[in-house]
């Protein structure tokens, strides 16, 4: 008997060490086992990564009765030899009340006795699994004790064939997903960079759009791009249709807003030969243009009421009819839509419908403003710069206190304004460096500035007319203010004294010429004259401070102790 056991423990060895893939040398294994014993059936079952025992590979067991090789740990015979790591021997598996009878071995045979062997399979001084065999006893006369010392050889044979198995597939997907994630950096470092032309952004807002936008191109989802105007949207929709497997195919783009109600719905779903007064021909439109592609939608927020019942039925249904016409046009079409609304607030207000809200606010991606990430704001200026002086023909370079004034602005139109800011400021300069004092919002000559601060006057001005003095005096002396660059400065007599003996409080009795003197347009409360008065001087302290009647000191006390962030420009 002992030569019989060493030769089945060659023959397991070796049909193990043919092959990493243990569902087919632990068949195999079995399947020699089986035959060479007089074994009637055998299975494995291992441990999954939640405690559960599924059935790795049988012989003897059709599919369904495979299926059902699932136990917990110290459940039935199988869980109980896995738990506590002890072999088992079942003369009779009918006598036997731990006996599940899960895969009906026990009905196979009538009138015959079933035994059942089942040993842990244990590497590495942990039980991975149970080596599972049962055979005909007749009289229940036969002694396992040699089959038993097989099965635990074979099964320490089987436990680090699965260790190895393992390690092994631990390491290949260890090794997958060091691959995946070089391949996801070279794409963010150097493919997607190539593709998103005139993006430049280094801050951790940028960056999580740029992972967004990486993560939703290969998929046809709809994308709302929004954010405030200037914050490149277009290009962004372009860097989503380049990184996208729609990259060959055309990129469409329109302006909604640009495009009265009668001209989009012609523009986008074409016309037919005499639709209208001038429509010589068939024209196609750009849904039929993007076939394939990508369209973009840019200012979907503008769009009259009756186009956006239109639309919705395009984007439900992915066909429409030329205007004058009656055939439906089938497009494969990828959409991407941008706004600088509110549309939450529009559906609200009953001003944008909510059933097409849903339809293309699929996937939002919000564009952080220039202000917002300040980091990119170096970059993003060289090149603008470079771009100019190839243009150009010229050599054109900042000087860093020039860098500081573009680093400090506000900068309300955001990434457009500041490429006008540069373009316009390197073709004015007089020499090759650009000073901070080449820029026009130096001298309060920053047409941008003015129109912002018009804008914003106008949209907030109230018209309650009170005047309520500002009285209290700090208690602590606040810190020295910095210079603010790009007109929103004070003047050099202006700065925060480092002693506030001499300090008054402003509008006091002690101070006649600090209260603030009543007009027809000065708003209520303290805080919202100070903002008022600071956007009607363009941001400049001193001479809010002449327009409020006091003090450039007294001007800034105030403003810090409400909180007030001077916008610099």
């Amino acid at each position: 008997m002992l030569r019989r056991e060493l030769d089945a423990v060659y023959e397991v060895s070796k049909t193990l060490a043919t092959s990493l893939d243990v569902h087919k040398t632990f068949r195999e294994a079995l399947n020699y086992l089986t035959h060479a014993f007089d074994w009637r059936r055998a299975f494995v079952v291992v441990a999954e990564a939640e405690g559960r025992l599924s059935g790795l590979c049988a012989i003897g067991l059709t599919q369904a009765e495979q299926q059902r090789l699932q136990f917990e740990s110290g459940e039935g015979i199988v869980g109980h030899v896995f738990a506590s790591g002890v072999p088992a021997t079942v003369p009779d598996v009918r006598a036997e009340p731990l006996f599940l009878n899960r895969t009906g071995g026990a009905d196979q045979s009538p009138g015959i006795p079933v035994a059942m062997l089942a040993t842990p399979i244990r590497a590495d001084h942990r039980t991975l699994g149970v080596l599972v065999i049962d055979c005909l006893n007749p009289e229940e006369r036969r002694v396992f004790a040699d089959d038993l010392r097989l099965l635990r050889m074979v099964a320490t044979l089987m436990g680090q064939a699965l260790l190895l198995h393992r390690s092994v597939t631990a390491a290949h997907e260890t090794l997958q997903d060091e691959t995946r994630r070089m391949h996801k950096a070279l794409g963010m470092g150097s493919g997607q960079r190539n593709k998103i032309e005139q993006v430049v952004g280094v801050s951790g807002p940028m960056l999580k759009v740029f992972e967004q936008i990486e993560q939703v191109a290969p998929s046809r989802t709809t994308v709302l791009l929004r954010g405030e105007s200037g914050t490149g949207k277009e290009v962004m929709a372009r860097a989503i249709h380049s990184l996208s497997p729609r990259a060959k195919e055309p990129f469409v783009g329109v302006n909604c807003a640009a495009l009265t109600e009668s001209l989009l719905e012609s523009e986008l779903f074409g016309h037919e030969k005499g639709a209208f007064t001038g429509a010589q021909g068939q024209r196609k439109g750009r849904f039929e243009m993007a076939h394939g592609g990508t369209l973009f939608l840019d200012e979907i927020g503008d769009i009259s009421a009756s186009f956006q019942a239109k639309l919705l039925r395009v984007l439900q249904e992915r066909s429409f009819e030329r205007v004058g016409g009656g055939a439906p046009v089938k497009v494969d079409v990828r959409l991407i839509l941008a706004t600088n609304r509110n549309l939450e607030r529009m559906v609200q207000a009953g001003e944008f419908r909510a059933d097409l809200y849903y339809r293309i606010n699929v996937v939002s991606i919000q564009l952080p403003p220039l202000r917002e990430r300040r980091e990119d704001i170096p970059a993003m200026a060289q090149h603008f710069l470079e771009r100019f002086n190839r243009e150009n023909a010229k050599a054109t370079k900042f000087s860093p206190e020039a860098m500081r004034v573009l680093t400090s602005c506000y900068w309300p139109g955001n990434v457009r304004e500041l490429e006008n800011c540069v373009e316009r400021t390197a073709t004015m300069a007089h020499n090759d460096v650009i000073t901070d004092l080449a820029f026009p919002c130096r001298d309060n000559r920053c047409l941008t500035q003015v129109l912002h601060h018009i804008e914003r006057e106008d949209a907030v001005r109230p018209s309650r007319l009170a005047e309520i003095p500002i009285t209290e005096i700090p208690t602590a002396p606040p810190p020295r203010q910095p210079a603010y660059f790009g007109g929103g400065g004070a003047d050099a007599g202006d700065s925060m004294p480092a002693d506030l003996s001499d300090a008054t409080s402003l509008g006091a009795p002690s101070a006649p010429a600090a209260s603030l003197a009543r007009t027809d347009d000065k708003p209520e409360g303290e805080r919202e004259r100070l903002v008022w008065a600071m956007e009607r001087c363009g941001w400049v302290q001193a001479k809010a401070a002449r327009l409020l009647k006091i003090t450039p000191r007294q001007m800034g006390y105030a403003l810090q102790k409400h909180g007030i962030e001077v916008r610099k420009f």
